[in-house]
């Protein structure tokens, strides 16, 4: 019973079920994806997974220990940081690197905003975006199967085209994580049927987002064009894993449609017009900004309470 009274750690679980227990349900869910990863890019993804899973479950052990409050790394959210931080990296990324972004999620945007469930942007993709700040060109470069080469995403705005049955099996360079739209919709499923995850951010997120592209990308009302960039770069990844952040995503549900549609256009005004071809990290830590707006504006009034008259509100 004490277990469900706490306040736990991201993601921060309105249900009737422990925070261990929701936790596991999305490690559960983010296996397919991870095999996948190692699979497809080698050894050096496992050891990186490993290293951001440690580096996060630790940086969360001693902070927690020096500043003597409770320990928190029995619920996994720490090992669910680690984890998606992890998918979100490079395969051939320097262990060291992945380290210094596991404490920087742990401990900068997490623990320092106040801890167990009070940080105000995901900590993994916060990390992962710090990452890309600091290692530019270590981030942004991908080896597959030996050779460094584009994303679909990078060749689908140069050449217009992409291998759409790679994209979707994942055969193909990118992070360890987001390559295999089958591996992740397994979990994504997976995670719906559970009801841990709502179907309204997701859904929403990437029917915007289709709507945008089919009106305003390089190749205007073009399925084939449309299902490459459904199927490319982490849009999934992000949809179904991290934009449906218990701490950092709106709890109502007209909240979260319009979450979703902030996405949707955020992610598709950064992929066709912005620099670099991805755009899901910062259009999802950017919407997290927008989080308590978008609750005040959505959240229900009372039921029987008066709207406050317009003389009332000039006074």
């Amino acid at each position: 019973m004490s277990e469900l009274l706490n306040v736990s750690s991201n993601p921060h679980v309105r249900d009737k079920e422990s925070t261990s227990t929701i936790m596991a349900d999305v490690i559960i869910a983010l296996i397919p994806a991870s095999i996948f990863g190692i699979y497809n890019f080698g050894i050096h993804a496992a050891y990186l997974i490993l290293a951001t899973i440690l580096s996060c479950v630790l940086s969360e052990y001693l902070f927690e220990k020096v500043t003597r409050q409770k320990n928190t790394i029995r619920d996994l959210s720490a090992v669910v940081t680690g984890l998606l931080l992890a998918l979100n990296l490079p395969s051939d990324l320097p262990i060291w690197m992945a380290v210094i972004g596991g404490i920087f999620a742990i401990i900068i945007v997490k623990q320092l905003f106040g801890g167990i469930g009070q940080n105000f942007m995901n900590p993994a993709l916060a990390a992962r975006c710090f990452l890309v700040l600091s290692f530019g060109s270590r981030m942004t470069v991908f080896t597959y199967d030996a050779i460094t080469g584009a994303t679909p995403l990078k060749l689908l705005r140069e050449t217009g085209e992409g291998d759409l049955i790679h994209m979707f099996l994942g055969i193909t360079a990118g992070t360890i994580g987001e390559t295999s739209v089958i591996a992740l919709l397994v979990g994504a499923i997976y995670l719906l049927a559970k009801k841990i995850i709502d179907f309204r951010i997701p859904f929403t997120y990437i029917a915007v987002f289709a709507v945008f592209i089919l009106i305003f990308g390089d190749k205007p009302f073009d399925l084939e064009y449309l299902a490459a960039h459904l199927c490319g770069g982490g849009l999934m990844l992000g949809a179904f894993f991290m934009a449906t952040d218990y701490v950092t995503a709106p709890i109502t549900p007209r909240g979260k449609i319009v979450f979703g549609v902030c996405l949707g256009l955020l992610t598709g005004v950064f992929r066709i017009y912005g620099p670099n071809t991805e755009g899901v990290s910062f259009a999802i830590i950017f919407c997290n900004l927008l989080v308590p707006l978008i609750e005040k504006i959505t959240i229900p009034k009372p039921f029987g309470g008066k709207k406050k008259s317009r003389h009332k509100e000039a006074l």
